[in-house]
């Protein structure tokens, strides 16, 4: 498994948003080659920003009342534009 971790696959993840993937990538990778210059910067900016994004608040997941009414709001916008 180890082979497949590449700075693509890393940046991959990065792209998509998915900043812990990414630095677990580029933390293996940098224990593997501690000298690369590029994996360390890597590993600091998202470093940055993963304590950054710990900071902010979650978005709290909707309940299930909640879900329940958007679906049917969306149920009714639906079926008043085909009665148009």
């Amino acid at each position: 498994m180890d082979r497949l971790l590449t700075k693509t696959l890393a940046e991959i993840y990065l792209r998509q948003g998915h900043l812990q993937k990414a630095y677990d990538i580029f933390k293996a990778l940098s224990e593997r080659n501690p000298s690369d210059g590029e994996l360390q910067n890597r590993l600091k900016e998202l470093e940055e920003q993963l304590a950054l994004s710990s900071h902010e608040p979650p978005y709290p997941d909707p309940s299930l009342e909640q879900k329940i009414h958007r679906l049917e709001g969306w149920l009714n916008h639906i079926r008043n534009r085909r009665t148009r």
